[in-house]
This record gives structure tokens, C-alpha cells and sequence, in this order.
């Protein structure tokens, strides 16, 4: 036992286990996404192209996203995102998201017209292929 009856190992081994279960849940995320690649079809191909992009959604600078490289970690992991959402949520999500958060961080894509609606609809069309 150590100090205040921790164990070191209750101390070290419980976020390394989280790192490792974070790293090995990503790696299988990635792995999914790249082989399910052929099977979007032109809108969801169109619509990870703008998610992905750094000039237009630039979805990779808050979110870890399968098939994306590095991602940034302020707002959730998309990652099976289509299994807690339905369509109408990701995309109002997308076009708005102060509806549902007053303060959040995430810029509202259609309401400062940073994405017209069909980019929307595409990259909702991408997100809702993230399923586990």
C-alpha cells in the first residue's frame, strides 16, 4: 500500500489501461473505416473529403474521426457517432450546435454560412456511415 492506501499500481496501472484500451479501440476504429472506404457512396465520399479538409468542416481539429489523421481531442470522438445519434441531430449539430450548447466551442457551420447545406447533408450522409 502506499500513501493514504492507494496502491502504486492503482495509482499507475489504472491510466495506462485507459491509454492502452484508447489506443487499441482506435486502431480497430481506423482499421473499419479504411476497409468500409469502397463502400461510401459518392455523397458520403464527397462528405468525409469536407469533413477532413483543413480550409472547409476541419471536423479533425476537435474530433477523432475514423480513417483521419491527427485529430484533436476538444469535443467528442465521432467514432460510432451514428449509433447515438439519428440523422436530424448530426445534422442540426452541424449546421448549429449553439441549440443545443449556448457556450459551445463548435462553430455553427450553416448559420455563418462556413458550409452550404449540401455540404452539410454530405458530411451528415459520411457521419451517419460511423457506426461500430
Amino acid at each position: 500500500m502506499g500513501t493514504n492506501g492507494v496502491s502504486r499500481l492503482s495509482r499507475l496501472g489504472a491510466p495506462l489501461l485507459g491509454a492502452a484500451m484508447i489506443v487499441a479501440g482506435s486502431a480497430a476504429n481506423v482499421a473499419i473505416a479504411q476497409g468500409d472506404e469502397e463502400d461510401l457512396s459518392s455523397a458520403e465520399k464527397e462528405g468525409k473529403e469536407v469533413a477532413f479538409d483543413r480550409q472547409k468542416g476541419n471536423c479533425l481539429a476537435c474530433h477523432e474521426i475514423p480513417g483521419g489523421e491527427q485529430p484533436g481531442n476538444l469535443g467528442p470522438s465521432l467514432a460510432g457517432v451514428a449509433d447515438r445519434l439519428d440523422e436530424e441531430r448530426i445534422r442540426k449539430q452541424i449546421r448549429d450546435a449553439e441549440e443545443f450548447n449556448p457556450v459551445t466551442s463548435m462553430p455553427p457551420f450553416g448559420k455563418h454560412e462556413i458550409l452550404t447545406e449540401e455540404e452539410i447533408d454530405k458530411v451528415t450522409a459520411f457521419l451517419m456511415t460511423l457506426k461500430y
